[in-house]
């Protein structure tokens, strides 16, 4: 729902009901006993606030995307937090996280800030509320990977921070307990008979799990509404120098992964402005086809900043702009813009993890930047193992055209896998892992499977003049 622009919630009814038909119908014709485990996957950074006696929500969710708080984030960093706040929890200031959200249903919801000091109201990311819902309200409790995300969870000690809590006037109590990714979560009722939770992780992280990226120095990246590059950087928290995020990959054992992400606010979003806005596409799967029909001799850029311009901009102020039009651009030029602008945000994001950790970590061969590739996949292929890769996954890579386009842009080879929706099969294998069904992680690499591979065909030279003129219209659009 987008009551207003640049805000964006969910109805949390609507969140529960859907939930709870696709466990039903993933059951099918098994029965609950024969289900070893769920796992849960989530949107991270969507913040809820929930009556304990009713398990009701007070608010309409607050979607990741919003930006109302905006001037508030604004204001904080004005005062000179931010630096702090990022050497804590490895974020940025910025209304895509969870705690200026909260703090803005506490004090904009009659009565909520109140209750919440008396102990009444729970807070938590959608996979708390699923579990608080499957749970019957017997269990308040997310992961480590969620709890990275709110703004108020120190990284490297592994907890909440009281002084993050403060600083947002957040009532301790609201807070869910932080536990593993895999584990004895709980147990529901919901399909009639008890089955064990033993999995849970924000989705991208969920998505780095099911690609298989366990060794450090290995990338996926998830194309949904949004876009998500994920670098495992292992046991060794990276802090970025060019406004990337640093964040839990995953907490096993008690033992944490970190990983270096860039967030790209508008993917496939972008694609259902095409399809809903404009109505230049009767479906989202048609794009691919219709850029493959634009004219080459123009060049549209669209940047996408449609609720502001994530890493490594950080801007949440600017906003959608199309440059290059001409009498002659029609839907294919648009089709086209909307689907290299998914590249071009890509390769923003490599530039910067390349900057931050070197060539030599990530198997780069050019250090100038011209061959900006991710790390040894481990596939199977002793002829391509030695080769940089990124691994894709999400609804948009199943547009050919557009993982070639990323590819090129990369000027290096994009897998995509036989499994594209690996953020429900990460969510998966952490509760197959809990529930001793499914292997270790070393194991789990091996059988990982590649559909396929993707390589760059494009002349450096136009590569990189596509890109300066990408480039050219995020200046301008940040101006």
């Amino acid at each position: 729902h987008y009551p207003a622009p640049g805000l964006v919630e969910h109805d949390p009814e609507d969140i529960w009901r859907h939930a709870v038909a696709v466990l039903r119908e993933a059951l099918g014709d098994a029965r609950p006993q024969d289900v070893a485990a769920i796992g849960i996957a989530n949107q991270r950074e969507t913040v809820l606030v929930w009556d304990r006696a009713t398990g009701l929500a007070i608010h309409p969710a607050i979607v990741w995307q919003d930006r109302r708080t905006a001037d508030a984030c604004a204001r904080l960093r004005a005062a000179g937090h931010e630096p702090e706040i990022t050497r804590r929890t490895g974020l940025l200031l910025d209304p895509y996280f969870c705690a200026s959200k909260l703090a803005w249903l506490l004090d904009h919801v009659p009565g909520a800030r109140a209750r919440a000091e008396r102990g009444e109201l729970a807070f938590g990311t959608v996979d708390s509320f699923l579990l608080w819902r499957l749970t019957g309200g017997r269990v308040h409790a997310t992961d480590a990977t969620n709890a990275s995300r709110t703004l108020l969870y120190d990284i490297h000690a592994g907890h909440w921070d009281d002084g993050l809590l403060a600083l947002f006037a957040i009532p301790p109590s609201l807070l869910p307990e932080v536990r593993d990714c895999a584990g004895d979560f709980a147990t529901t009722d919901v399909l009639g008979a008890p089955v064990a939770i033993r999995g849970m992780a924000g989705d991208q992280q969920a998505a780095a799990i099911g690609q298989a990226c366990f060794r450090p120095f290995m990338a996926k990246a998830t194309y949904g509404t949004g876009g998500f590059l994920l670098l495992h950087t292992g046991a060794r928290p990276v802090a970025s120098r060019h406004r990337l995020l640093t964040t839990l990959a995953w907490q096993l054992d008690g033992q944490r992964a970190y990983a270096l992400e860039g967030s790209i606010f508008t993917a496939g979003a972008a694609v259902q402005w095409l399809r809903d806005g404009l109505g230049v596409l009767g479906a989202a799967d048609q794009a691919g086809s219709l850029a493959a029909a634009a004219d080459p001799q123009q060049r549209v850029y669209l940047v996408p900043a449609f609720t502001g311009i994530g890493a490594p901009h950080w801007d949440a102020d600017a906003r959608a702009a199309l440059f290059g039009l001409t009498r002659a651009t029609g839907p294919a030029e648009l089709a086209r813009a909307a689907l290299e602008s998914v590249a071009y945000q890509t390769r923003d994001l490599v530039a910067a993890m390349v900057a931050d950790l070197g060539p030599a970590d990530l198997g780069v061969a050019d250090p100038g930047m011209a061959d900006p590739g991710m790390a040894d996949p481990g596939v199977a292929d002793p002829g391509v193992a030695a080769e940089t890769v990124l691994r894709v996954d999400g609804g948009m890579v199943a547009s050919d055209w557009t993982m070639q386009f990323l590819a090129d842009q990369l000027g290096a080879p994009v897998d995509r896998p036989v499994i594209a929706e690996t953020t429900a099969l990460g969510a998966a294998y952490l509760a197959g892992l809990s529930a001793g069904v499914c292997p270790g992680p070393e194991a789990r690499a091996q059988a990982w499977q590649l559909e396929r591979r993707f390589m760059p065909g494009m002349q450096a030279d136009r590569r990189d003049a596509l890109y300066a003129g990408w480039q050219d219209a995020v200046r301008r659009t940040l101006g």
